[in-house]
């Protein structure tokens, strides 16, 4: 039977990554496809960045595939006006999302292609765990006159959620990240996942690290980490910081996950890039890798992913390279290199 799944393809390049993707998934598993507008292509056609039709679809689907969102063409400070962004936030806590998954992986075929020294990222293989419907980006906000305000709540539940997230993701290590040191919420944060640790998993090493330390270690010693566990708000700025260690955004894929049996979301971590969009260049990678995280996570074909996965890097260690790597291969260059490497 075939797996029903959600394809939103969003803006920017977003349409034309994860055509490249579901050419790639087709390879290797069946599945049927459904189409719905989100971001800046559903403000445009209906005035919101998520209707209530694709959120009903999501929740109907096993799996939600996102090409991208957002562009210029969308940015605004009033906060009376649709951003796309918002649709990705509200869909995110409709579907009850909490934890995002981004690995993070040096590719040896890429050692030269990071702005960091290949003797610093050799070896590099981690993931941020994030937690996704919590802290500033779900909290009160608002102005008072000629001030704003935006508030970062935490319980223990959520924290207790995504803190077992985290170390069931362990291979070697957990290092859990807040600035306890100033904020009630990282206190919190940093008690719950010492008592998560000691009661259910403390056969994994756990480690502690205040945010502004770790991210300067995620660029002098990034080989260092296993599993970063943190907050939405963190999360979010370390894990773009990880994503520039293999050399581009085009590389990295991102898991969003909740309860099992919820359909979870599956994206690349780049944005809409809209100066390219429509020019067939953008690195589609990403949006391949993102489909190999769905697999694996949300249908257990481990086998499946393992293929995809394996197939990327066999194409990169040929010579593969678009744009963003400092090559000229085009989209369908990049997708078809990863097929006849999937196919051998």
């Amino acid at each position: 039977m075939a797996h029903r799944i959600v394809t939103l393809p969003g803006d920017g390049i977003g349409p034309e990554v994860l055509g490249a993707a579901l050419g790639v998934l087709d390879e290797v598993g069946s599945f049927e496809y459904e189409e719905h507008p989100l971001g800046g292509v559903s403000i445009d056609a209906h005035g919101t960045a998520l209707t209530e039709e694709t959120l009903a679809a999501c929740k109907q689907a096993e799996s939600v595939l996102i090409g991208a969102v957002g562009g210029p063409k969308w940015d605004t400070t009033d906060p009376d006006k649709p951003r796309p962004e918002q649709g990705l936030l509200n869909l995110r806590r409709e579907l009850k999302l909490y934890a995002n998954l981004r690995p993070v992986r040096a590719l040896p075929a890429l050692y030269d292609s990071s702005p960091l020294k290949r003797e610093v990222i050799e070896g590099t293989d981690l993931i941020v765990v994030r937690e996704l419907t919590g802290g500033l980006y779900f909290g009160n906000r608002g102005r008072n006159g000629d001030s704003a305000y935006d508030t970062s709540t935490y319980s223990v539940a959520e924290v207790e959620r995504i803190a077992r997230a985290g170390f069931r993701a362990a291979r070697t290590k957990v290092t859990s990240v807040d600035k306890a040191n100033v904020l009630e919420t990282s206190r919190l944060w940093r008690e719950t996942v010492r008592r998560v640790h000691a009661e259910e998993f403390s056969h994994i090493p756990l480690e502690y690290g205040l945010v502004d330390a770790i991210a300067m270690q995620l660029v002098t010693s990034p080989t260092s980490f296993d599993v970063i566990l943190t907050d939405n708000m963190f999360g979010d700025i370390l894990s773009d910081e990880a994503a520039t260690l293999p050399g581009s955004l085009g590389m990295l894929p991102s898991a969003s996950i909740g309860d099992p049996g919820t359909p979870g979301i599956f994206e690349p971590a780049h944005g809409s890039a809209p100066d390219i969009a429509g020019q067939g260049v953008a690195n589609p990678l990403a949006m391949i890798m993102s489909t190999a995280l769905m697999l694996r996570h949300q249908f257990s074909m481990e086998t499946e992913a393992a293929a995809i996965e394996s197939a990327v890097d066999q194409a990169l260690e040929a010579g593969l390279r678009t744009a963003d790597l400092g090559g000229s291969a085009t989209t369908a260059e990049a997708t078809r290199a990863v097929l006849d490497n999937l196919q051998k």
